[in-house]
């Protein structure tokens, strides 16, 4: 069963066999985060999680991307109802949109985490910033080795959102990514544990299906309680205030002199400029050799 293809604008929404597939469908911007994604993803969430016939959800992207985080290209300007006053950044409005809930982007994407469903996220291609953030809110992820998973905000422009990246990767390796942003490599994520696996990009989608229909055949009640009790440590350790607290760093990180600089420099002379003068440095991500990037020919067809 498939939904309705005016019910959604930037995500695709199916059902069978017991397992429901959200696909960020915005493959020509490798699946950047714009209005309305957040909240497509919650509703498609909902759908999921309360359709009697769904046990198991998968969540990707369409094209040769999961997500390359929030569009920033043209200056941020979709946001600006939300987090500007009369053209100037506001800061009360920005906590505000932040911090609730019903509003935040965040809390909407995150919904994959809170559902009692579990959810499988396939993950190719680039998989960095608030895209990243969105995929480690899963309770697995399985990766295609040259996948690229990263947060390059932590250099410049934004800060830890879901706080995933803290709780998966323990305190030793979570400070190296947070202060470097360096990428990892679906291998490399793989193997320091911030993911469940990684496998060749031709075997990616059997692998997430196989273990979709593994999961799909345990009774939903077992799957929601085991969910349940994993998710409810992590929560007594502080995840909730952690992801209130990230997207008030994230707004202010945005609104210094720097950020301001480059995201000027995006809106004047593109993404793809900004991007390479703040990587340029470490010589990664859009910077990287060809061997530390994903192949663009690793595309994912609805």
């Amino acid at each position: 069963m498939t939904a309705a293809p005016d019910q959604f604008e930037t995500i695709l929404y199916s059902t069978r066999d017991r397992i429901a597939t959200i696909t960020l469908n915005r493959p020509e911007h490798l699946n950047t985060i714009v209005p309305p994604m957040p909240d497509e993803v919650e509703r498609a969430v909902a759908l999921a999680t309360g359709d009697r016939d769904v046990s198991v959800i998968v969540v990707r992207g369409a094209g040769r991307a999961f997500c390359a985080g929030y569009d920033f290209g043209g200056g941020f300007h979709h946001w600006d109802s939300l987090l500007t006053t009369d053209g100037t950044w506001d800061a009360g409005k920005d906590f505000d949109f932040a911090t609730a809930p019903q509003t935040a982007p965040t809390q909407k994407l995150a919904a994959i985490w809170r559902t009692n469903k579990p959810v499988i996220a396939q993950v190719h291609g680039w998989c960095v910033g608030g895209g990243s953030d969105f995929a480690l809110c899963a309770d697995l992820i399985v990766a295609s080795d040259d996948a690229v998973i990263g947060t390059p905000y932590s250099r410049m422009w934004g800060a830890y959102l879901s706080g995933m990246w803290l709780y998966r990767l323990g305190l030793t390796r979570a400070k190296e990514y947070a202060l470097t942003g360096k990428p990892l490599t679906g291998v490399e994520a793989a193997d320091i544990g911030l993911i469940n696996q990684s496998v060749p990009f031709a075997e990616l989608e059997a692998t997430v299906s196989n273990l979709a229909e593994q999961l799909a055949g345990i009774p939903v009640s077992q799957l929601a309680a085991m969910k349940l009790i994993v998710n409810q440590a992590y929560d007594n350790m502080g995840l909730a205030s952690t992801q209130r607290l990230g997207p008030i760093l994230d707004g202010l990180m945005r609104n210094t002199a720097e950020a301001r600089r480059f995201i000027d420099i995006a809106e004047q002379r593109g993404v793809r400029a900004a991007v390479a003068e703040r990587d340029a440095p470490f010589g990664d991500y859009s910077q990287a050799d060809k061997g530390r990037q994903p192949n663009p020919n690793h595309v994912i067809i609805p």
